[in-house]
């Protein structure tokens, strides 16, 4: 499958994506409208970029509804794509062949339909990531011609949900757009990159003709989320959604977060949600959890902050991606996969052993990170204060005197060529927790607002100069 630009970018572009909009499955959030006339039912086009977070459960594109009888498209448990349509009690269904599991990417999906084809395989065309995938056809198939859905009737459309059942998106969607009247293929809404030709990318469908029932959602007003830019004003009201679900993790600049496919190798009950932005560990959770992020760096200075809501006692620093175990991690088998490791009680914790570093956090404090990958030092700091002395002069100009990785010997560690990765973990011994990492696009309120040198990234506090947020178009110039 083509790569998609917000992945793996290696290059800005002439058209950037600007907002998306994060769905917090939890919160049982969803767009919806309910037109005040039918149209073409028969032809239609629905565009989307979709970031997924949480997997294994049913979630929902897009759906109308005649009666009780829905047209709908969505993610299913085992995560292939679905798309279904119920005449009158019978279901038509095409199940993909694939399946999507990839929490670090953006998809592109495109469901274009046309029912006045006389061959049944041009009635309904899915395209990801630019390229028409293989529908399998389960119970009645492909629509009849001629058929007219329950899409484009005078009844409620959601966007993010099923109308009659609770599948809830659980990730991040961009450039929304519906096309009435139209039967359009993906180069409508994207293209290859002409440098890089297995990368898509996005463009400009603010030309489209949208027709009477078409929208086109960019996400980029917090106070309207579901405002309609087509032109139209077929506006989508928001439930559930609040300002601070307006996100700068785009198709065009993908952010990290927490990976929720790296809870496997520890049996992790841990909980993630507001976009693998949140983690949560309580009494029923398990003893043990550990999360890597989904990007990783192998050099390059990098900045990021994590919210300690609970003022529990959880563990963040830096790991490598081959940590298999939690005596791997803390050092039991020699040598340690996870280094610079500070617990929110106010210890270092490194090759099975700790030392006294800074201070324990009390809720609601800001934990700061700076790692510098160039030099092999990491420094951890304090709601805008960092530890043991060290100034922000000193981690601009990588003084190693005061970080975490000198006092702890392991800044060796920090240079095996392998990508390092933001971490974050919780054992028996350091109590339940709850925290919000920030790499840039958080998940919470920021009261103060601090970009990196590029302008990119949402943190509360400084960031130092020559230090960046962790997302694709900083990694393609730094890591």
């Amino acid at each position: 499958m083509p790569l998609i630009l917000g992945t793996n970018s290696i290059k800005d572009t002439g058209y950037d994506v600007a907002n998306s909009v994060r769905l917090n499955r939890g919160d049982s959030p969803y767009f919806q409208r309910t037109p005040s006339s039918a149209s073409n039912r028969r032809t239609w086009t629905w565009s989307g970029w979709v970031k997924r977070s949480g997997l294994g459960n049913i979630q929902t594109l897009f759906n109308g509804s005649d009666g009780g009888y829905p047209e709908i498209f969505y993610f299913a448990a085992d995560d292939t794509f679905i798309y279904q349509h119920d005449i009158s009690g019978s279901d038509y269904k095409l199940i993909s062949s694939q399946v999507f599991r990839d929490v670090s990417a953006w998809y592109h999906i495109v469901v274009a339909k046309d029912t006045t084809q006389s061959t049944e395989t041009n009635r309904l065309k899915i395209y990801v990531n630019g390229s028409q995938i293989t529908m399998a056809e389960s119970a009645l198939g492909y629509p009849p011609e001629d058929y007219e859905g329950a899409i484009n009737i005078n009844d409620v459309h959601i966007v993010g949900n099923w109308k009659t059942n609770s599948y809830y998106i659980d990730g991040y969607l961009a450039e929304v757009a519906f096309v009435d009247g139209s039967q359009l293929d993906a180069t409508s809404f994207g293209e290859f990159d002409e440098d890089s030709p297995t990368i898509w990318k996005p463009k400009d469908v603010s030309d489209l003709t949208f027709g009477t029932n078409g929208f086109y959602l960019d996400f980029e007003d917090s106070s309207a989320l579901g405002n309609d830019v087509s032109g139209n004003n077929n506006d989508y009201t928001p439930n559930n959604l609040a300002a601070t679900d307006q996100s700068t993790d785009t198709c065009t600049n993908n952010f990290a977060t927490l990976n929720s496919l790296f809870r496997s190798r520890f049996l992790n009950n841990g909980v993630l949600s507001e976009g693998n932005l949140k983690l949560v560990t309580g009494p029923t959770d398990g003893d043990k959890c550990l999360f890597l992020t989904t990007q990783g760096v192998t050099q390059g200075k990098w900045y990021w902050e994590i919210k300690d809501v609970g003022g529990g006692r959880a563990m963040i620093g830096v790991g490598y991606d081959s940590i298999s175990s939690f005596s791997d991690f803390f050092g039991e088998n020699s040598p340690s996969n996870g280094f610079a490791v500070y617990a929110l009680n106010g210890n270092l914790y490194y090759d099975n052993t700790n030392t006294s570093y800074g201070s324990a956090t009390s809720a609601n404090d800001i934990i700061m990170v700076a790692l510098d990958m160039d030099n092999h030092l990491c420094w951890f700091g304090k709601n805008g204060t960092w530890f043991d002395s060290a100034t922000q002069s000193e981690i601009e100009n990588s003084t190693s005197t005061n970080d975490a990785t000198t006092q702890m010997g392991t800044q060796q560690n920090l240079n095996s060529g392998e990508p390092v990765f933001p971490l974050v973990a919780d054992s028996t011994s350091l109590g339940d927790i709850e925290l919000l990492p920030n790499f840039g696009s958080p998940a919470f309120s920021i009261s103060s607002g601090n970009a990196d040198g590029r302008g990119y990234g949402n943190f509360e506090y400084s960031v130092p100069s020559n230090y960046y947020s962790l997302n694709t178009k900083n990694l393609a110039e730094f890591g």
